[in-house]
């Protein structure tokens, strides 16, 4: 089955972690051990669950639970968002472009948790 690199999902995510990565070298030096860690943070560990699932994928229980902690912190990539356009470190457009993207993935991997036999 290859892997995990070769996953959309993962792909997406690490896309996303990329862009945000880059975006948030931006944010005020104040920044750097709350919003910038955080968002950085949440947005690689989602990266990093899916990883982890794919490689325990002949468990289902367990490659769906490392899934859902994949979406949870997808989750809370997107409360990042949210306080990272609140402040105007980002504009509007990236705002939204990051959500859908966040969205796409959680779609994802909420397929992923319903269909765990897909992937063993």
């Amino acid at each position: 089955m290859g892997s995990f690199r070769n996953l959309k999902v993962y792909s997406k995510a690490f896309t996303l972690a990329m862009n945000i990565f880059e975006t948030s070298k931006q944010f005020p030096r104040e920044e750097k051990f709350g919003l910038t860690s955080q968002i950085r943070r949440s947005s690689r560990s989602v990266c990093s669950c899916i990883g982890e699932a794919y490689r325990k994928r002949q468990f289902p229980k367990y490659f769906s639970s490392k899934i859902s902690d994949a979406d949870m912190e997808n989750t809370e990539t997107q409360v990042w968002f949210d306080f990272a356009f609140a402040t105007n470190y980002i504009p509007k457009e990236k705002y939204e472009s990051w959500v859908s993207d966040s969205e796409e993935i959680g779609r994802m991997l909420n397929s992923m948790m319903r269909n765990p036999d897909k992937f063993v």
